[in-house]
């Protein structure tokens, strides 16, 4: 929580070219050595906004060796900004722009804010559909299909599930659908199609982010294995350039294929991978349009905690 905003009146040459081009660590770094502050005291002062962050965490940040990620690793991020007195979101931001190791440089559509907003969010829909993170399962193999229409909004994707049980008793799945910037998650619609049926629904309007429980016929026992298909159906968001998959627990196969209508093909596509949603992108390679079909695909035989996904340019 922000309880006013009060900057320095002067800000140090360094300090500010480190804000203004980063990297993250370069400006933390700058900005901790500007106020004079040991990082005893900058864990003293995170204390009193309510957040918990080790000193070594604090050492690791400054020199690069590791970047905040998790929710309340993030929330330390913007209690830093006021007690460095730096300006509302300058090292947030610097999370998600800095250069990736080719030298160029590929922000997200969404910012690195929204998704830790989404991240929040999502565990407040999981609590009320009293819903385990990962619903007591291991996903085997994971095929999805994003479809793209004639308003290059993102229209509809489907999504098969295989899973192997680990927790006696499971007789559901919880399916999370995370909208474009504007999308209307009220409106969008979930069909269960192969082997489950809908049950409860929540979704949070600010965000985007969708919950829905997928129900299956019997109560499945530790061991046992299951498919199951089901499918969003969205187009309430605008022109959309990016399909991503957040993995928070290494697992099986993964597939992504992207169909775009006719009269919506982009110019040009990419794959893409993250350490995690705060880590700058890398793995970026091209990705062939089929040309009758108009889609592209990637495949991970064996996915790893972390971020894939698809991207592509309309101009």
């Amino acid at each position: 929580m922000r309880h006013g905003t009060q900057h320095a009146d002067v800000v140090p040459a360094e300090l500010e070219a480190a804000l203004r081009g980063g990297p993250f660590h370069v400006a933390l770094r700058a900005a901790i050595t500007a106020r004079g502050l040991p990082l005893q005291r900058v864990q003293h002062h995170l204390s009193r906004y309510g957040v918990r962050v080790g000193v070594t965490s604090l050492s690791y940040w400054q020199q690069g060796a590791r970047r905040p990620q998790r929710p309340e690793s993030l929330r330390a991020v913007r209690a830093l900004e006021e007690i460095l007195q730096l300006p509302d979101e300058s090292l947030i931001r610097l999370l998600t722009t800095d250069d990736e190791p080719d030298g160029t440089n590929h922000p997200p559509a969404r910012s690195y804010r929204s998704l830790v907003e989404a991240s929040g969010a999502l565990e407040r829909l999981l609590a009320e559909l009293e819903s385990p993170l990962d619903g007591g399962v291991h996903t085997i193999g994971h095929h999805e299909h994003v479809r793209i229409g004639g308003r290059r909004e993102l229209l509809a994707r489907e999504s098969q599930h295989i899973v192997r049980v680990h927790t006696d008793g499971v007789d559901r799945f919880v399916a999370i659908h995370h909208g474009d910037p504007g999308c209307a998650p009220d409106r969008i619609a979930v069909h269960a199609l192969e082997n489950c049926r809908t049950g409860r629904v929540r979704w949070h309007l600010d965000t985007g982010v969708l919950a829905a429980e997928l129900l299956f016929d019997t109560k499945l026992r530790t061991g046992d294995t299951f498919l199951f298909r089901y499918a969003f159906e969205d187009g309430t968001a605008g022109a959309s350039c990016e399909y991503i998959r957040d993995f928070s627990y290494a697992g099986g196969q993964y597939a992504l294929q992207v169909s775009f209508a006719e009269e919506a093909v982009p110019v040009r596509c990419h794959r893409f991978t993250q350490h995690s949603s705060a880590a700058p992108r890398s793995g970026r390679q091209e990705l062939r349009l089929s040309g009758r079909h108009r889609s592209v695909h990637l495949v991970e035989p064996r996915v790893r905690s972390g971020v894939v996904g698809i991207g592509w340019d309309w101009e």
